[in-house]
C-alpha cells in the first residue's frame, strides 16, 4: 500500500535535520486514499482495543493528533473505536510552541491517546506530549501507523506504542558518513 501509492520511497535522501536515509516515507500520500486511510486507522484502532485498560477508557477517551499528518488517521481512529473526541495543536511558525485552539480546553484527568501517522524523530509528538500534560491531561498512550525510528528518536519511557508497522531505515548523520554519498548516488532532498 506504501509502495503503491508513492508513500514509501527507496533512494538515498537527506532530511531537514541533517541525517542521510536509504528510504524516505510520507504515510500522508497513502491517507490521502480514503481506502487505504479507513484501513490504517481501523487496523491501528484494533491495536488499541486490544489493551484492556485503554478499551475500558474509550467512551471518554480524546484522540489527539499534531495538525496535519495525524488528523485523518485521528479522526479514523476515533470513528472505529467510538472514542469521545478528536482534536489537535498547532504550530503557527517553526520555532514557536505548539497551541490549541481557542476555547479548546482538556479537561483535568482526560484520558488522551496522541496519534500520528508517523514516528520518525519524536521531537514533536514529546512536546504535544509535555503540552497536554501541562493542562492537566493525561497520556494514556502512543499509536502510530509506522514507527521508523533515527538515532534521535526519544524513548517515551513507559507509555505504550502501538504501530502497525516498524520499517528501519539506513540512516547516516551527514554526507562525511554516508555510504550512499561515498558511492555517489543522486541526493534528493526533504522538506520539513
Amino acid at each position: 500500500m506504501l509502495r503503491r501509492t508513492g508513500a514509501l520511497r527507496d533512494g538515498h535522501f537527506e532530511y531537514p535535520n541533517g541525517l542521510h536515509s536509504n528510504e524516505y516515507l510520507q504515510v500522508a500520500l497513502a491517507t490521502s486514499y480514503y481506502q487505504y486511510a479507513k484501513i490504517l486507522s481501523v487496523g491501528l484502532s484494533r491495536l488499541l482495543r486490544a489493551n484492556s485498560e485503554i478499551r475500558a477508557m474509550i467512551p471518554r477517551l480524546s484522540i489527539v493528533a499534531l495538525a496535519t499528518g495525524g488528523l485523518p488517521v485521528a479522526y479514523g481512529v476515533c470513528e472505529a473505536l467510538r472514542a469521545h473526541k478528536v482534536y489537535w495543536a498547532e504550530q503557527d511558525e517553526a520555532g514557536q510552541p505548539m497551541r490549541f485552539r481557542q476555547y479548546l480546553t482538556q479537561e483535568p484527568g482526560e484520558k488522551v491517546v496522541l496519534v500520528d501517522d508517523l514516528l520518525r524523530t519524536g521531537r514533536k509528538l514529546r512536546e504535544l506530549e509535555k503540552l497536554l500534560e501541562s493542562k492537566g491531561a493525561q497520556v494514556v498512550g502512543l499509536a502510530v501507523v509506522i514507527y521508523q525510528p533515527t538515532p534521535r528518536t526519544p524513548d517515551f519511557g513507559p507509555l505504550p506504542l502501538y504501530y502497525l508497522a516498524r520499517l528501519d531505515a539506513a540512516y547516516y548523520r551527514g554526507r562525511a558518513s554516508c555510504e550512499l554519498c561515498e558511492r555517489g548516488e543522486a541526493l534528493e532532498n526533504v522538506w520539513a
